[in-house]
């Protein structure tokens, strides 16, 4: 059970006083937005045989490389997440207020992910689909409880860093695997871009945050830029596969890199002023992160070897990579 603290609380104030904000631009969000689902991307041109089309579409998705096959198994299995991270925002965005339509309204659209990617891998047969349901089943079993989600601060500092992370990484396996099957690339496009909607929505919300509680949202910012573990470190093989995604320049530290220097930018972390004695050490943590991660990101590239990798989901078909 959640007993939120005294600090805390004043947080979920703050949040409170942008009910106007969120409502302001939700309302934005929609205007812009191009609605999809599944079945109407997956589905054959009218007047075809969708026989056929199922056919065509799994001799052009034989093409598709291994590590396209896993980046696409591991962007499914983390969009099927969704349960874990409806609830983290549901402890503070509950009730009859714009922040729950908002929780609601998100988690309406981020569902069409996984049901997009799963149902492609379904009729593409480029993945096992029994292991890929059970791995599936383990990571909702095992749960997400990040030590973040007692803070609503660190929450839109996490969706903001994160939303961002999975449309680079939608967008890049959709290039790669879209080379041999232009209808996942397609598929992945139109994810990449909602989630980039979803990344203006929530970068915007802790800029406004940050106005009107500039230290407390600096100290929680510092908590979290360094270094964020994406939403499926909790899944079967997640480092593994993380780790082709990597290799495959489809997701890497060097693209974390630039998310957090466009969100220094964006939120002018360096100019922020008014600051108390904790906001300012926060603030100069933060100006240092770049320069450390691109020390990891260094080390990481200077001891990376050429490896061969297997996973069921992928039939235990073996791969090297360098």
């Amino acid at each position: 059970m959640f007993i939120p603290s005294k600090e805390t609380l004043a947080k979920v104030e703050v949040l409170a006083d942008l009910e106007n904000d969120v409502d302001e631009l939700m309302t934005a969000h929609e205007a812009k937005r191009v609605l999809w689902f599944p079945s109407e991307l997956l589905a054959p041109e009218p007047d075809t045989d969708p026989d056929l089309h199922v056919r065509q579409l799994r001799e052009r998705a034989r093409g598709i490389s291994m590590p396209a096959r896993v980046a696409l198994a591991l962007n499914t299995l983390t969009e099927e997440g969704l349960p874990h991270f409806h609830r983290l925002l549901a402890t503070y965005l509950g009730g009859d207020t714009f922040w729950a339509k908002w929780n609601n309204l998100w988690t309406a659209e981020e569902d069409r992910h996984g049901a997009v990617l799963h149902d492609y891998a379904h009729d593409s047969r480029i993945l096992d689909n029994p292991v890929l349901e059970r791995m599936q089943f383990e990571y909702l079993k095992a749960g997400f409880e990040p030590e973040w989600d007692k803070d609503p601060y660190r929450v839109f500092v996490y969706t903001s860093l994160q939303e961002r992370a999975t449309q680079v990484s939608h967008a890049n396996t959709g290039k790669l695997a879209g080379e041999y099957e232009p209808l996942i690339g397609e598929v992945l496009a139109n994810v990449a871009k909602e989630e980039a909607r979803h990344y203006v929505f929530y970068r915007e919300i802790f800029k406004r945050v940050l106005e009107r509680d500039p230290s407390n949202a600096m100290v929680s910012a510092s908590l979290i830029m360094p270094s964020i573990e994406m939403p499926g470190v909790s899944m079967p093989h997640f480092r593994e596969m993380a780790d082709v995604i990597r290799r495959a320049g489809i997701y890497g530290p060097r693209d974390y890199i630039r998310i957090v220097e466009d969100l220094i930018k964006f939120w002018a972390l360096d100019k922020v002023e008014g600051l108390n004695e904790a906001g300012k050490k926060a603030q100069e943590k933060i100006m240092a992160i770049t320069a450390r991660l691109e020390r990891v990101a260094d080390m990481m590239e200077t001891r990376s070897k050429a490896k061969t990798f297997s996973f069921n989901v992928a039939f235990a078909r073996e791969f090297a990579m360098d």
